[in-house]
């Protein structure tokens, strides 16, 4: 039997090819998700600031050879991390530090790669279905913002600082997580639409909308933990210092509640649960929706990052339980985002 090629006026050539799209955008998140489990390492092991260049073309390659890293380390030297707390660092652990930034780099372009050139293959070959150039297009902008958003972030921490802007850490991570939330959605409405060429792109529901942002919330106050280094404020759990519910130290003003490390590690413990209770009521109502495997999968992830939560203090930020914790808000940053798809697909009138 011969293969029947699509015509002019077939769905197929209308819609383009949406299941080849879905396959390249999960590929793409996946290495999203790996990108945030290399920048957690990379935070963790403080290797963040070890480049101090930003060489968006030439700085894919490490340095090569022993006068090439002189120079870099010489660099890191002028910055006030070294000579504020690596006075000591030799040039064997430099060159550790610098493994994981320019991993971590190397990555976002490769991430950047990966996206671009099958955009530009499917829109060569027409495969993109009408009304979703505009979004992937958008995507690939945010991608390459990403880009800038690391550079001005690593130099907050340059000069003055020991480490960057938790500030600026956290926008960066969370446009990362729009990332990843942008190419889970959009495979979403791929996937459905290469099984009914009549589906329509699912909405986000103002009620969806609002439990995912009391969780984003949560990630915010995540990296604020992270920038600050606020997991080692406290190893005790559910009590903090001296066996009180809160820090030892007053709350001054609200704003400790963002810049104290003590008070950030306590909104991030507490807020918690209620990021907890809106990604529960997502699951439910993605549940409703017959999404039962994501609603399972969101409600197994939500426990999973509790407990990784909790092992993060009580081991003093054991490294690879924090980096556990950070992949997993990646994996829930992709469930929930299925699960509101799954809300907004049943919502969409056809």
């Amino acid at each position: 039997m011969g293969t029947m090629q699509p015509d002019s006026g077939s769905a197929l050539a209308r819609l383009g090819r949406p299941g080849a799209l879905v396959a390249w955008l999960w590929a793409v998140a996946a290495l999203v998700v790996l990108m945030v489990v290399v920048g957690g390492i990379t935070r963790l092991t403080e290797s963040g600031l070890s480049i101090t260049e930003w060489k968006p073309v030439t700085g894919a390659l490490p340095p090569l050879g022993e006068r090439a890293w002189a120079h870099e380390f010489a660099l890191y030297q002028q910055t006030t991390e070294y000579q504020t707390v690596n006075r000591t660092m030799d040039i064997a652990a430099f060159k550790a530090i610098y493994f994981w930034e320019w991993f971590h780099r190397l990555l976002g372009r490769l991430i950047g790669l990966a996206f671009a050139l099958p955009l530009l293959w499917f829109w060569v070959r027409r495969a993109i279905p009408p009304g979703y150039g505009p979004r992937l297009s958008a995507l690939l902008a945010l991608g390459a913002l990403q880009g800038a958003l690391g550079w001005w972030m690593v130099t907050s921490g340059l000069v003055g600082r020991t480490d960057v802007s938790h500030y600026r850490l956290a926008v960066h991570l969370m446009t990362a997580f729009l990332i990843l939330g942008g190419l889970v959605w959009t495979a979403a409405d791929l996937r459905r639409l290469a099984a009914d060429d009549g589906a329509r792109p699912a909405r986000l529901t103002a009620s969806v909308a609002a439990m995912l942002a009391v969780f984003a919330v949560q990630l915010v106050w995540g990296a604020f933990t992270a920038g600050l280094d606020a997991g080692h404020a406290s190893a005790d759990w559910p009590m903090m210092s001296a066996g009180g519910f809160a820090p030892g130290t007053a709350l001054a003003s609200l704003g400790d509640l963002v810049d104290t490390p003590a008070w950030v590690q306590f909104a991030h413990r507490w807020w918690a649960w209620v990021a907890t209770a809106a990604v529960v009521v997502l699951a439910l109502k993605a549940m409703r929706r017959g999404a039962r495997r994501t609603a399972f999968a969101l409600k197994a992830l939500i426990v999973i990052q509790i407990v990784l939560g909790i092992a993060t203090v009580v081991t003093g930020v054991a490294i690879w339980v924090a980096v556990a914790h950070q992949l997993v808000a990646a994996l829930l940053v992709c469930t929930a985002t299925l699960a509101a798809h799954a809300i907004g697909s049943s919502a969409q009138p056809r």
